[in-house]
């Protein structure tokens, strides 16, 4: 009796291997490391190695190790100060072709590495580093979509030369107007097939005839969720490009993104560029009015008044050329033949078609690039601080075309070649969908995440010592037993985190605590079952067998609750609850599984086929 079968002893005693395999990696220091990986322009390759090593060796910079993975370079330093040396001095030396990741890496040995063993992540509020909540402006983008379908409207009407009158937009609705019934029909007719997204509606007001369009509810929606995504790609190519590892970039509600960026050691300057909306718009200038007529306010039909960056008034006309969000790849250099700071652009494929169309047609004509920012202004207003967003354009170059030209061209005007370089990164990671706010933002030292690191373990070492003393006073030789299952089950939980390569937060060490404290939950349950046994009269054997039988259901019934819970929590919480969530749910299984059948095989082992006159519980 009390005896199992040898492929049940032998799959727990391969569990624990395997646990203590994985879990081991989270015992070895972190080293601070960069991270090199190419671009489309350039590949990782042996070349890229050599070229390291003699920048560092020539910079006098000192590192541990220098090792080539796929498609990426891990340099590892003795110390951060020497890691944020070497950033400076590779970003000079390989330039733009190459993103430099600063990050932390586990010193591991190579038989650990072979098996892909790896530590688990850190979370923000143990590594140190930035959170940054933000708010996409949904009606901007609605605003924005149904701008584009006002200036497709107007040049469907033009190609099918279908005369109107004008074409404006009043707040989220487009108005056609024409000047016979006749003509009106017709553009609907065609709007209609064209544009199935738009509601439309035919209305006579005082002797004009009008096509009303707008989005529809549908549409709207889709718009908006369009736009919530676009911004998250746009925020993670923009995280990417600035060089921060293991970011985490995801949706929170219906128009709001959470950033979190682990390890960051320049957090001002993450948060500019998170937070940037500059792009990039080419218009033609337009020489056929006058701009004094302009800053007078008689602002021709289908033009707008820019200025530059010293002030002078510049007409140009609305029809945009291409926009940031045609810009496939930008990088910044210097003109050749000025020597200015200059933004080199490749456009995709239609808005290139369109660059040459464009430039074909009017060569010898003027063409201007404005460069267009929302900055937020704070003003106190009746006594209260109001933030407000306010667009700046400004026209940065105008020149003339000298011959047509499409897929790629440069880009000059520019104050710095600091701004050249914010800029090429900004139109590399792709322009916003919709303007968005940062509404909360923490920022979390590397010291403060050390003390949290140190404070969450101490917390962890002195409840497993209380409860270790408690069951092993209270339960003697059963209680040493529980013990040594619920170091296993600490043991585990590590390694099934660093398996799946899980964040480990401040909310997931409490939930590390909790189970510690819930993990001899079961084993009381069965150890008093079987002293209620004893009492009762049976022999040693048969309350042994009957105090598992008979709590089994109990346990599962008590932990299912539980889980269930955690479930819940994970599934409608947010980040610190869901890290909470994850590690409670890890953490009952892996208690339901030491309990029940760690606890059971090592008291089979000490009681099991033996004659035994009193049980030490």
């Amino acid at each position: 009796m009390n005896q199992y079968p040898l492929w049940k002893n032998l799959l727990i005693a391969i569990v624990v291997l395997i646990s203590a395999l994985y879990a081991l990696p989270n015992i070895f220091d972190q080293d601070p490391s960069m991270e090199i990986t190419g671009t489309r322009r350039a590949k990782v390759e042996a070349a890229t190695a050599t070229t390291v090593k003699d920048a560092l060796d020539e910079a006098g910079v000192r590192y541990k190790a220098v090792e080539l993975g796929k498609d990426r370079l891990l340099i590892r330093f003795p110390d951060t100060e020497t890691q944020l040396l070497a950033r400076d001095v590779l970003a000079l030396s390989l330039g733009s072709d190459y993103t430099l990741a600063l990050t932390l890496r586990a010193d591991l040995p190579g038989w650990l590495m072979s098996v892909d063993a790896e530590p688990m992540y850190l979370g923000l509020d143990l590594r140190g580093g930035i959170y940054v909540l933000i708010d996409v402006d949904m009606d901007a983008a609605v605003e924005a979509a149904v701008e584009r379908y006002t200036g497709d409207i107007r040049t469907l009407l033009r190609g099918e030369k279908i005369r109107y009158i004008t074409v404006s937009r009043q707040g989220t609705e487009i108005l056609v107007k024409f000047r016979d019934a006749g003509l009106r029909d017709r553009a609907e007719k065609l709007i209609y097939g064209e544009f199935r997204d738009l509601a439309l509606e035919t209305r006579d007001m005082e002797g004009s005839y009008f096509v009303a369009a707008g989005l529809s509810p549908a549409e709207q929606t889709a718009v908006k969720k369009f736009a919530l995504q676009q911004n998250i790609t746009t925020l993670r190519n923009r995280v990417n490009a600035l060089g921060v590892a293991e970011p985490l970039i995801q949706q929170q509600g219906d128009r709001r993104i959470v950033v979190q960026l682990p390890g960051a050691q320049d957090p001002g300057r993450l948060k500019e560029m998170l937070g940037a909306t500059a792009t990039l718009e080419y218009r033609l200038a337009d020489t056929e009015h006058s701009v004094e007529d302009a800053v007078d306010g008689r602002v021709p039909v289908g033009s707008k008044l820019y200025r530059d960056r010293q002030g002078q008034p510049i007409l140009l006309k609305k029809r945009v050329i291409v926009t940031g969000n045609q810009i496939t790849d930008a990088s910044s250099g210097l003109d050749q033949r000025s020597g200015s700071p200059a933004v080199f652009v490749s456009l995709d494929g239609q808005g290139a078609r369109r660059m040459r169309n464009i430039t074909n047609e009017n060569v010898g004509k003027p063409m201007a690039v404005v460069f267009i920012e929302t900055r937020v202004e704070t003003r106190k207003v009746d006594g209260k601080l109001v933030k407000r967003k306010i667009p700046v354009e400004e026209v940065i170059s105008i020149a003339n075309i000298l011959e047509p030209f499409g897929r790629r061209f440069q880009t000059t005007g520019l104050d710095s070649t600091e701004e050249a370089r914010d800029l090429a990164l900004l139109l590399r990671a792709g322009a916003l969908a919709a303007p968005i706010e940062i509404v909360e933002e923490r920022t979390v030292g590397p010291s403060l995440g050390q003390d949290n690191i140190d404070q969450g373990f101490r917390s962890v070492v002195i409840g497993m010592i209380l409860v270790m003393l408690f069951m092993a006073v209270y339960y003697r030789v059963f209680g040493v037993v529980a013990d040594m299952a619920l170091a296993l089950n600490l043991i585990i939980i590590v390694a099934v985190l660093s398996m799946l390569q899980a964040t480990l937060t401040l909310p997931g060490i409490a939930g590390i605590v909790l189970t510690v404290g819930m993990a001899v939950d079961a084993n009381v349950l069965i150890f008093e079952r079987i002293r209620e046994e004893v009492r009762n009269g049976n022999t040693p054997q048969a309350s042994i067998h009957a105090g598992y039988q008979k709590a089994l259901s109990t346990i599962v019934d008590a932990n299912i609750t539980t889980l269930i819970a955690a479930v819940v929590l994970f599934s409608f919480g947010t980040g610190p609850i869901k890290g909470f969530a994850v590690t409670l749910f890890i953490g009952i299984l892996t208690s339901m599984f030491t309990a029940i059948l760690g606890t059971r095989a090592v008291i089979n082992l000490l009681y099991g086929g033996k004659r035994v006159e009193k049980l030490a519980i």
